[in-house]
């Protein structure tokens, strides 16, 4: 019996109507893009996003210089989190000697807690300045696989309001059909032929 009903809108049938068959067509191509087409979206949003963020990266790491600096003043102590994560940074004074030989002071980013005479790395920008460290790979793999997530639950997204569209479409459909044939067959029901 299962393998009957299993089906039943392919085969020829009766009682199958047009919007049956559509409706058939509509789930295996839903099926088919939610198995393949979201997937492969992701892993090519994915791989587009990693791609540009090492490019990004990598351009970063070029017009930065990394220093060695001497903390000029403590860092304040981390908040406890109860989620772990990274490690907050701060903005301190810090000592560190340029490129060009020369010796500067000015605030640098370093991680809560870092105390008096540590050494920490800063990263300069082409003007001097302290500024952010460039995106490390774990950041770069973190922004490919965000943009890929993200790109499979759009196409997940649509083509599951495409199948609800199509679905109440088919609906409509079916239900002026059967509205039709019982406006025909109707007025004939129940009538006893002598």
């Amino acid at each position: 019996m299962r393998g009957q009903v299993f089906g039943w809108r392919w085969r020829p049938n009766p009682l199958r109507r047009r919007s049956d068959v559509v409706e058939a067509w509509t789930v295996l191509l839903v099926v088919l893009l939610l198995l393949i087409g979201a997937p492969a979206a992701g892993v090519a949003a994915g791989r587009w996003a990693h791609r540009d963020a090492q490019a990004h990266a990598a351009a970063e790491r070029a017009a930065r210089d990394r220093v060695s600096a001497v903390v000029v003043e403590g860092a304040p102590a981390a908040a406890p989190s109860e989620h772990g994560g990274k490690q907050p940074m701060s903005w301190v004074r810090a000592r560190w000697t340029e490129p060009d030989g020369g010796s500067r002071t000015g605030q640098a980013r370093v991680p809560a807690g870092t105390e008096r005479g540590d050494r920490a790395d800063v990263w300069l920008d082409a003007a001097g300045r302290s500024v952010q460290a460039p995106p490390t790979d774990t950041d770069v793999w973190e922004r490919a696989l965000a943009t890929g997530t993200c790109a499979t639950g759009g196409v997940v997204g649509v083509v599951l309001v495409g199948h609800f569209v199509v679905r109440r479409v088919a609906i409509r459909h079916r239900l002026a059909e059967w509205e039709r044939e019982w406006a025909r067959t109707g007025p004939d029901w129940g009538h006893r032929w002598a």
